[in-house]
């Protein structure tokens, strides 16, 4: 497990153990309500609500947890670990954002996210599904744990799912648009500016290990000339 990973992981296992002593206290304190960010300019809550979880549903902080070891480890040995929180604190917040500029829409429908509270890792956890679609597209990701699809098949269809989730309805402890929200914000993110530096980042490090090969006569594997190699 890699550092900022543990560190995530272990920060929110922190805030649910106070959350189930004090569950009203902490999402009341750290959850993400839009009226309180714009009315009583609360902004940190578009932070702290991503370590907040539901005391009365295990499965939330278990899967998105689940969500974080599993596809964040890779991505922060890829990007390194700054990269990596960067890119975890920009969906998350970015997920937070599309949930008040949802709850500002003229519609019956969303005004009622106004005054919701949203809590959960979610909109971060599908910044990291949204990633590795990008990065690694033909890799395998087994759609409820049974169906083996490919990452950017399988980020279509939660797309999707989070998509019409969010337009039939929208708020709630786990809100569908910070779903939504995640994944527009990571694939705006990787695709834009940013997205040069990570692969200029990536590149200039496989250029140093193919030099320190060469250098020591060290060859990469699937041949079969030992004698050739230095250990």
């Amino acid at each position: 497990m890699t550092p900022a990973v543990r560190a995530i992981i272990f920060a929110n296992i922190g805030v649910f153990v106070l959350t189930l002593l004090a569950p009203r206290l902490m999402v009341d304190a750290f959850g993400l309500s839009p009226a309180r960010v714009l009315l009583e300019v609360r902004v940190w809550e578009l932070g702290t609500y991503l370590f907040v979880h539901s005391p009365t549903h295990l499965s939330h902080i278990l899967f998105n947890m689940l969500a974080v070891w599993m596809f964040g480890t890779e991505l922060e040995r890829r990007w390194g670990t700054q990269g990596f929180v960067t890119y975890y604190a920009i969906t998350g917040v970015g997920a937070g954002l599309s949930m008040i500029a949802v709850s500002l829409l003229p519609f019956d429908a969303t005004r009622a996210t106004f005054y919701a509270v949203t809590i959960g890792a979610s909109g971060a956890v599908y910044g990291l599904l949204m990633a590795w679609a990008i990065l690694y597209p033909h890799r395998e990701i087994l759609f409820m744990f049974i169906f083996p699809l490919q990452a950017r098949i399988f980020v279509l269809i939660i797309g999707a799912i989070a998509f019409f989730s969010a337009v039939g309805a929208a708020g709630g402890p786990v809100a569908n648009v910070a779903h939504l929200g995640g994944l527009v914000i990571g694939y705006i993110y990787l695709k834009g500016p940013r997205n040069l530096q990570f692969e200029i980042r990536y590149r200039l490090m496989k250029w140093r290990m193919d030099r320190m090969r060469r250098r020591f006569n060290v060859h990469k594997g699937g041949r079969n000339n030992w004698g050739d190699r230095i250990h």
